[in-house]
């Protein structure tokens, strides 16, 4: 006993710096989880930039913003496997600074492809590809054919790949961070302040993906080549069809935080102090209980492999959590499509920008999720809801979130008149004997109200210009018909007309993430309370897996290869299909939010199945409870014992 205490009470003498305090361990880590979590929510906002910056379908783009996925997926088996035999923090520390590499390797790109290219010169008839109605043969291929002899160079071949890897390696980085650093909080955090501790640590990184978008609006305010080139140089504003922001430009700022909250993880120690006495104490007194689990620690890495595929499926036997994950898998793949192309949709059907509409993702939807969710977990408490209870709540969050998500659908205009595209029946590509090129891309509004590819398309053979030499008016327009043809047309798309349109639908869309994500915490208690304590650490690690193989990973690549569907023309540069210029708005609204429709209705489906097999579950034991205390009675004509009852109850 002597010796006992005085280890105890030689421990409070010993100096302490910040990294012994667990106090500080929750601060470093809240902020390299903000700083991860940045990262993931600013690839988002940047994606439909970078689709439109090197030419990919939203297909390859929603497989490039899931590719994170991969690494993250196969490795997280191995952090099961690790728990605490390893020097957690230095493991986090090093999943940082691989996220710190990833997010450099994804801006490379753009160093490594040059200059941005687009058409719409018009200064001259001898590097025309876009501009003015050019008649014969003077339209001149020299300036495609040296934009082309970039396109196929090694760079810009290995553009794709290289943002692959950095996702792949971003997701990899990941897989220590938020599993170490729970379990290192809940180590060596006092039992009173460990759910307090966990509580800030969430609540700091759940505004992680806002940051990320709001960060994306700002940086795609400028010009992706303002590096490289004067105001004066830059001739296309942020309304512009064709304009592309500085994406790579957050990724700089992330990798430089990522680096920053990483290098404290290099000098935590392996085993922290507890945080007060008494567990000290009583971490002393029980120091021969830890003996008694030392051969199941033991396990060795194939052993643990072979037997995990076997506790898995003992744990998805479990009819009320297999319920409550695939009713989660529907709305994680739900929230990981709009999350990704949202914005994009925003920006297409109301004419906002690209800043703009990932402003309103990262400033309106994720914090009404995040308010959600805390909420929902305060429901919880409040009111102690039982397993029944919670999926309860959860099918009545989900039924509204049905009604207030359908009328979205009904928010919209049609397409603007396009001459040659849409409505397909429409002329304009024949009206003139211009000579344009096929990849002209230079979108006019004509006087008349129909908007044209090209002031060649529009047959413009005059332009006006301002005294910064930028287009006022294009003038002579022989495809504008009305009064005083041929008419005039100005730079830039009509717009679909539905701006006025965006407040309501951005109200619909705020109250149905509220609402949504009421159910995140009781659902997660759900599962938590439907398998047996042994299976609880490995069940929440099956969940989780589901959710990347079945909703992280197809979720976004689903989300665009539905709106590939909708598009009416796509680009075109040097012989090859680029990314879309014009969708068909009716099919985009009704199939991009009826694919969200589809997937709130099967978690509502899980979640009432759910309600159904507890109910008959509960049935079934009441009826067993009853056979038991009539057996008690005839028996010894006394009821059963009031452990029993509660026996029966449970």
């Amino acid at each position: 006993m002597g010796t006992n205490n005085l280890t105890v009470t030689s421990d409070p003498a010993r100096p302490r710096g910040p990294f012994s305090s667990i106090k500080f361990f929750v601060f470093c880590h809240s902020m390299l989880q903000l700083s991860q979590l940045l990262v993931s929510g600013y690839m988002k906002s940047s994606i439909s930039t970078i689709e439109r910056r090197y030419g990919l379908s939203s297909q390859k783009a929603g497989f490039l913003a899931a590719f994170n996925e991969v690494g993250n997926t196969v490795l997280i088996v191995f952090v099961s496997f690790l728990g605490s035999r390893v020097h957690r923090p230095r493991y986090i520390g090093g999943g940082a600074l691989l996220a710190c590499l990833a997010s450099l390797l994804m801006a490379m790109p753009h160093f490594l492809s040059g200059a941005y290219h687009y058409t719409d010169r018009v200064s001259s008839s001898s590097d025309n590809s876009s501009g003015l109605c050019q008649s014969g043969s003077s339209v001149t291929t020299v300036p495609s054919n040296q934009t082309c002899a970039e396109q196929d160079s090694p760079a810009q071949q290995m553009v794709y790949p290289l943002l692959l890897l950095g996702q792949l390696l971003l997701g990899i980085g990941a897989v220590p961070i938020q599993p170490f650093g729970i379990s290192y909080i809940d180590d060596f955090a006092s039992r009173k302040n460990s759910p307090l501790y966990l509580g800030i640590l969430l609540a700091v990184t759940s505004i992680g993906p806002a940051l990320g978008f709001i960060t994306g609006a700002f940086m795609l305010r400028y010009y992706v080549d303002f590096n490289t080139l004067t105001k004066d140089q830059i001739k296309l504003d942020p309304k512009d069809l064709r304009w592309v922001g500085a994406w790579w430009l957050g990724f700089l700022v992330a990798s430089c935080l990522l680096f920053l909250t990483a290098l404290p993880y290099l000098f935590f120690p392996r085993n922290m102090p507890k945080e007060d006495g008494e567990d000290e104490v009583e971490s002393e007194t029980d120091r021969k209980q830890p003996q008694t689990n030392t051969p199941p620690q033991e396990v060795s890495l194939l052993h643990f492999l072979k037997s995990f595929p076997r506790i898995a499926l003992r744990t998805l036997r479990s009819p009320v959590y297999l319920l409550v994950v695939l009713a989660q898998v529907n709305l994680a793949a739900l929230l990981s499509g709009l999350a990704t192309f949202m914005a994009k949709f925003i920006e297409r059907q109301f004419s906002q920008t690209v800043s703009f509409s990932t402003m309103m993702i990262g400033g309106v939807g994720i914090p009404l999720a995040v308010l959600g969710t805390v909420l929902g977990g305060v429901l919880m408490r409040r009111f102690n809801l039982s397993v029944v209870g919670a999926s309860r709540l959860c099918t009545a969050a989900i039924l509204l979130c049905v009604f207030s998500a359908l009328p979205l659908m009904l928010i919209g205009c049609s397409t603007q008149k396009v001459a040659g595209i849409f409505p397909s029946s429409s002329g304009g590509s024949s009206c003139s004997s211009c000579r344009c090129p096929a990849e002209a891309f230079n979108p006019v509004c004509g006087s008349d109200g129909v908007e044209f590819r090209s002031p060649c398309h529009a047959g413009c053979i005059a332009v006006k210009t301002d005294s910064n030499n930028n287009v006022v008016n294009y003038t002579a327009c022989q495809c504008v018909s009305g009064p005083g043809a041929p008419g005039s047309a100005l730079p830039g798309t009509c717009g679909s007309g539905c701006s006025h349109l965006l407040p309501p639908f951005m109200v619909l869309l705020g109250l149905t993430s509220f609402i949504a994500s009421f159910s995140q915490t009781p659902s997660y208690m759900m599962i938590l309370r439907s398998v047996s304590a042994e299976d609880k650490s490995l069940a929440v690690g099956v969940q989780y897996m589901l959710f990347r193989v079945l909703a992280f990973m197809p979720g976004p690549v689903l989300y665009g290869s539905i709106i590939d569907t909708t598009c009416i023309l796509w680009g075109n540069k040097c012989g090859k299909r680029t990314s879309c210029r014009y969708y068909d708005l009716d099919r985009f609204r009704h199939r991009f939010l009826g694919l969200q429709a589809v997937f709130v209705c099967g978690g509502l489906l899980c979640f009432l199945l759910t309600v159904v097999v507890l109910r008959r579950r509960d049935g079934r034991q009441q009826e067993a409870g009853q056979r038991e205390k009539g057996r008690y009675e005839l028996v010894g004509g006394r009821t059963p014992p009031e452990n029993t009852q509660k026996e029966l109850k449970t």
